[in-house]
């Protein structure tokens, strides 16, 4: 009776168990708060040509964004999006820079850290 009733509990607790470890493995990036050194090792998977929605998975939402120019079918235009992490000596910023694409499309075209 007493072996019955602990399988019981255990089978009961063993599936919530097993899913703790993968739910905190599912955390998307974009709802972190990176340090420094994070953003570092995430920027260095960025590419030419990947979309907003991949660059927002990977960093996170802009704090900072800039239009320029005429974004259209026929026309270049382009979107800058600024992040920005401060260290113990200094403040450093990422600006990744989108350009047009026929049908409003954007895609990363350059990025830069600039560190003050």
């Amino acid at each position: 009776m007493r072996h019955s009733k602990l399988l019981i509990l255990l089978t009961a607790f063993l599936p919530s168990l097993l899913l703790v470890p993968l739910a905190g493995a599912q955390v998307p990036r974009s709802d972190q708060t990176f340090n420094l050194a994070q953003a570092e090792r995430a920027v260095s998977e960025l590419k030419p040509g990947m979309s907003v929605d991949e660059v927002q998975k990977l960093l996170g939402k802009p704090p900072q964004t800039e239009l320029s120019g005429s974004p259209n079918a026929l026309s270049k235009g382009t979107l800058q999006w600024t992040y920005t992490w401060a260290s113990s000596s200094a403040q450093s910023s990422l600006r990744v820079e989108f350009a047009s694409q026929p049908l409003e499309e954007w895609h990363v075209n350059s990025w830069e850290w600039v560190t003050r």
